[in-house]
């Protein structure tokens, strides 16, 4: 199975490098250089501080803040303080910049993102460095198929049996999801959450099975389902080219699938992961 992100994406190639868009030495280089600049104006700052100080004008936080919307400020804190925190805000905007431009995001399930983002949120995070990055990129570009298998797992055993379109054994034609949908007197509206997630999930295996592009977050298949919501007050039935998803007031979906070869392999590899589940074809 040929695993292809977007044709404007960057993706690792030979485990080892980022396509050249994506220059590693420039990002690593310059973030360390504006560490150094950042060091540097925190103690410029701190001369200046003092100098105003003693001849009664006060600090920077008093001179250089708007008036009446006067907040704290990392420069002007000491550098032992400072600089950790500085440099982990850094580096968190950067590993997030790298994993939208590398194209792995996109190859993620909704658990794998979540536990992306949550990594970067502690204090601990990798420092941005050329070793870093290529290990980091390796390591998710070697687990991108089970990351890919895992998501499909995890869309089927989310499937309610309470429905019997819904089969215990595979993927049918038909699915039934609850909670996709929410309707009040202002009419539908598309719920944010697990569901939503999986929706997203399901679209990217499906364009990843049919060699396609996979669709950006701002355009993928809950952005689309939700306009249509939106503009289409009266309808209850939403179509593309790999799903007619028909959306009831109790908030349950049904979800029919447009490709059935491309179900046929989602199936196959449910089989792998639960052997005799499915029948011999």
């Amino acid at each position: 199975m040929e695993l292809q992100t977007s044709q404007n994406s960057e993706v690792l190639t030979d485990h080892t490098e980022l396509i050249s868009s994506t220059n590693i030495e420039r990002v690593v280089t310059g973030r360390n250089v504006a560490l150094e600049r950042i060091r540097e104006m925190i103690h410029q700052l701190a001369g200046i501080s003092a100098l105003t100080s003693s001849i009664g004008g006060k600090t920077a936080l008093d001179w250089a803040m708007k008036q009446h919307f006067r907040c704290g400020c990392w420069l002007m804190e000491k550098e032992e303080i400072a600089m950790k925190v500085i440099t982990c805000n850094l580096d968190r905007s950067i590993w997030h910049d790298l994993m939208k431009k590398s194209g792995m995001l996109s190859l993620m399930d909704a658990q794998a993102r979540d536990q992306w983002n949550n990594s970067l949120e502690n204090d601990d995070i990798p420092a941005v460095s050329e070793e870093n990055i290529l290990s980091t990129f390796k390591s998710l570009h070697s687990s991108k198929h089970e990351v890919f298998e895992r998501g499909v797992i995890n869309v089927f055993k989310s499937l309610s049996w309470d429905y019997k379109t819904n089969s215990p054994c595979k993927f049918g034609n038909k699915i039934i999801v609850n909670g996709l949908v929410d309707h009040s007197r202002w009419g539908f509206r598309l719920n944010w959450g697990r569901r939503r997630d999986q929706l997203a999930d399901l679209e990217r295996m499906l364009h990843l099975l049919d060699s396609k592009p996979i669709p950006d977050n701002c355009n993928d298949v809950t952005v689309r389902l939700m306009d249509h919501i939106n503009q289409q007050r009266e309808s209850q039935l939403y179509e593309d080219d790999y799903f007619a998803i028909r959306y009831f007031q109790k908030g349950t979906a049904h979800l029919m699938f447009k490709r059935p070869k491309l179900i046929e392999r989602m199936n196959d590899i449910i089989a792998q992961h639960y052997p005799g589940m499915l029948a011999q074809r």
